[in-house]
């Protein structure tokens, strides 16, 4: 019988639903990394999270290997080229989360506009200052959303009410969806100049690692807003703080950093962080956004509808 190995926490329908194609399955949503060199050999397919990085050796080794299961978006985890080399077939999910990701971005970006985050820690301590907690509105703003894959369109949808002008620029894009007919494709050079606020929702690429750097930065409406749920190399971190400190930002709502594990920082990093945490015209959040209940269950049913295809 074939096997299959998950190695991180999953809707319990995706685990009946390899069962019921015939696959042995192995869970452990605790998984080792340590183990995953000997546990390769002789596996027919593996489901894994950002915490496993499947290499070209580890591919190499995967002798029997015929798919790989990314939970969730990002493929920079994989070697695409040995995939195919290899002839493994390889799923990512970004359908079943991309609804959670856009409306975790509304919620930051909510939160910052009208300072509920900073008015709550102050209300708690029984501190009353309305006037230093004055918002801004969205409507009539310029918002500016970098990459129209699946979180790019959810997002635009999402804003579709909010009376504000939606620009987007994405390279692969030739044709915007007929439900998306209210926004404009611009270049990248034209929507960093004219938005008030910026959203991330791009893959993690050569081409994109820090993209948002301080020649970025210096180029945008002084004092917009930057959103990233998507990757935390898209931005330069150095740079995005001192944008925020300087005033060129005006706000950021991060829900994913370069670095993601606090015991693991330099240093360098140690500080760098420490002035970050310490703003107050950011939202930062553990690298949730497409972390929901109902995104669980619907990353299950998209990797399950791929693996059922592709087999």
């Amino acid at each position: 019988m074939k096997k299959v190995l998950v190695t991180d926490y999953v809707h319990e329908s995706l685990i009946r639903g390899l069962e019921s194609m015939g696959f042995n399955v192995y869970y452990d949503p605790n998984y080792n990394v340590s183990e995953l060199e000997k546990d390769l050999p002789g596996l027919s397919g593996i489901v894994i999270n950002s915490k496993i990085k499947m290499f070209a050796e580890r591919i190499e080794m995967a002798n029997e290997l015929e798919f790989i299961a990314r939970l969730g978006s990002g493929l920079e985890i994989i070697d695409l080229q040995s995939a195919e080399k290899n002839k493994v077939k390889v799923y990512n999910s970004p359908e079943g989360n991309r609804n959670a990701v856009a409306e975790h971005a509304m919620g930051m970006l909510l939160s910052l506009s009208n300072n509920i985050l900073r008015g709550d820690r102050e209300v708690r301590k029984q501190e009353w200052f309305r006037e230093a907690n004055r918002g801004f509105e969205l409507e009539g703003k310029t918002i500016g959303i970098v990459g129209l894959g699946n979180t790019g369109k959810s997002m635009a949808r999402k804003l579709s009410g909010w009376s504000l002008k939606v620009v987007f620029h994405d390279p692969h894009v030739l044709n915007v969806p007929p439900d998306l007919d209210y926004i404009e494709s611009v270049s990248l050079e034209k929507l960093i100049k004219i938005a008030d606020i910026i959203s991330l929702h791009v893959q993690l690429t050569p081409e994109t690692n820090h993209l948002v750097d301080n020649a970025f930065i210096q180029k945008c409406k002084k004092g917009f807003i930057l959103i990233n749920t998507s990757r935390g190399s898209v931005i330069d971190t150095k740079s995005v703080v001192e944008g925020l400190e300087n005033g060129q930002i005006g706000g950021a709502c991060l829900d994913v950093f370069e670095n993601e594990k606090p015991t693991t920082y330099t240093s360098e990093e140690n500080s760098l962080y420490s002035r970050l945490f310490k703003l107050n015209n950011v939202v930062l959040t553990p690298h949730v956004a497409g972390w929901t209940n109902e995104s669980l269950f619907k990353i299950a049913q998209v990797l399950l509808d791929k693996i059922k295809c592709g087999i």
